[in-house]
Parts: C-alpha cells; sequence; structure tokens
C-alpha cells in the first residue's frame, strides 16, 4: 500500500522543483485544475499544460498532448484525471524523464503509485498541492 512522503519531503519536492506539468488543465477559470495552475504561476512555477483537447494557450503557456512532448525537464506531474485514467499518465511521465507525479485531492491508484516508484518517481496521491504549499513553503 502507498505511503506518502513525510511532510518534510514533500517541502523539499517543492522548494526544489521548478517546472510543473498539469495534466488535465482546463482554460475554464472556473475549474480547480485552472485556479490551482493559477496559484502555482503566481508562487513562482513554470507550469506547462498538458490536455490533448486544448487549442491555445492557457495561463499564457502553449499546451500539450502529452507530458513527453514538453521541450524542458519536468519536476512535477500534477494530475487533474479521475483515478482509474492515471496509469497512463504515469508511463508518460517516467517517458518524460520527470521527478515526481502528483495525484490530486481525491484522485488515488496504487497500479498508478507502484510503476512511477519503480521507475524512480517520487508519489504524492491524494493531497492537494496548494494547499499543502501554502501549509510548507513561504516564498
Amino acid at each position: 500500500m502507498h505511503r506518502n512522503p513525510t511532510g518534510e519531503e514533500i517541502k523539499d519536492l517543492l522548494e526544489s522543483s521548478r517546472n510543473i506539468a498539469v495534466v488535465g488543465l482546463s482554460d475554464s477559470p472556473y475549474r480547480t485544475s485552472h485556479a490551482i495552475a493559477r496559484f502555482l504561476q503566481n508562487a513562482g512555477y513554470r507550469i506547462f499544460p498538458v490536455n490533448p483537447n486544448l487549442t491555445g494557450p492557457v495561463l499564457g503557456e502553449e499546451p500539450y498532448a502529452t507530458v513527453e512532448e514538453i521541450p524542458e525537464t519536468v519536476d512535477i506531474v500534477d494530475v487533474f484525471r479521475r483515478s482509474e485514467l492515471t496509469p497512463p499518465v504515469a508511463r508518460d511521465a517516467v517517458a518524460a524523464g520527470a521527478k515526481s507525479i502528483w495525484l490530486q485531492l481525491g484522485v488515488y491508484n496504487e497500479e498508478t503509485a507502484r510503476y512511477a516508484r519503480e521507475h524512480g518517481l517520487t508519489v504524492v496521491m491524494d493531497r492537494c498541492i496548494k494547499v499543502d504549499h501554502a501549509a510548507l513553503v513561504r516564498r
């Protein structure tokens, strides 16, 4: 059974990261994924929208269909997808050379966690990156 990193480990992950791929990012400012991506931008992270349905920039950033298409190193793959849809995202994150995968609050998948861990990624599940950032990181 998966166990999330400790608060200190999550703090270290957030403080050492710069680039965050936001999988499932919506272009609607009323969606949670959009609000959290905007928060991450305002906190100093570079976000990369990942959603094959996007046709234009979101929050000033060009979208990608997959994480692997992003031409820069991704530190965190922040996932806004249903739990059962996350295993392909883990494979994409591994293929892209990402350092970690973060499944948002309410998203939990043991298969995803196992695959990502086996390939060296830090795995955070069922936690909100915005809440953890606000609680743990002082920027």
